[in-house]
């Protein structure tokens, strides 16, 4: 059964959702992510994605405070992305509550650092961001297109040891259209293994069953529950009791 991990996003402290990545379509959802949490994990929810979007524009973690109370306030498991460039912002991630931590940009730029981090922590206890557009990956919060494609992205950190891939449709996301399954299964296909999050374009819960349908293991959103395409009552058919 797909695994379902709501996201929630933060600028200012705030809970926001972004249209593809585009900081000035935002809209504040609510002014404390920790009561968004808890309400998540009051309907069963057991893991979140927590994006710090100041932190992908800053290039450094700015919202750890966040985490910090939102770990401290639930027991759900937290994985964490947005500005992580440093050895001093992983483990300030990691000091906040975040149980894994996404990296995406550094992966394409500083291949080297992030391959010297999973070997000290363990690959165990990172997400592979594959942000994609037109077929390759983006950086830097989604403003630089880079040169890698992403079968091959992918394929060389597999064999460093990832086992999970955040993989995101950059116009897709935010869009309310549907998500790339398509694009999903040819990931699955080529590394049936992975443990491959879909991120970008979920609408509603016939979505979340297709990719389910489709063999996917799990699936971020936010958007669609934020504005009401998706109840959290809803969810309870792929939550586990």
């Amino acid at each position: 059964m797909i695994e379902i991990i709501p996201a929630i996003d933060i600028i200012d402290g705030k809970c926001v959702r972004l249209t593809q990545g585009d900081y000035e379509q935002k809209k504040v959802y609510n002014e404390d992510p920790v009561e968004v949490a808890k309400a998540f994990e009051a309907h069963g929810i057991k893991r979140l994605h927590v994006v710090d979007l100041d932190g992908a524009r800053s290039k450094h973690i700015v919202n750890a405070a966040c985490v910090e109370r939102i770990a401290s306030c639930t027991s759900l498991v937290i994985d964490f992305g947005g500005g992580i460039k440093t050895d001093g912002d992983l483990r300030t991630a990691f000091d906040a509550g975040a149980s894994l931590v996404t990296v995406g940009s550094l992966a394409v730029t500083h291949p080297h650092t992030f391959i010297a981090w999973m070997e000290y922590y363990g690959a165990e206890r990172f997400i592979l961001g594959a942000d994609v557009k037109n077929g390759l990956i983006s950086i830097n919060g989604w403003k630089e297109e880079g040169d890698e494609s992403l079968i091959p992205f992918i394929e060389k950190y597999r064999q460093k040891g990832i086992r999970q891939v955040l993989c995101t449709d950059i116009a897709r996301d935010g869009m309310l259209q549907g998500p790339s399954t398509e694009l999903y299964k040819e990931v699955m296909k080529r590394f049936p293994a992975l443990h491959l999050i879909a991120s970008g374009g979920v609408s509603g819960m016939d979505d979340i069953r297709q990719l389910n349908e489709a063999g996917i293991p799990a699936v971020v959103f936010g958007k669609a529950i934020y504005e009401g395409k998706i109840l959290l009552e809803e969810l309870k058919e792929f939550i586990e009791c």
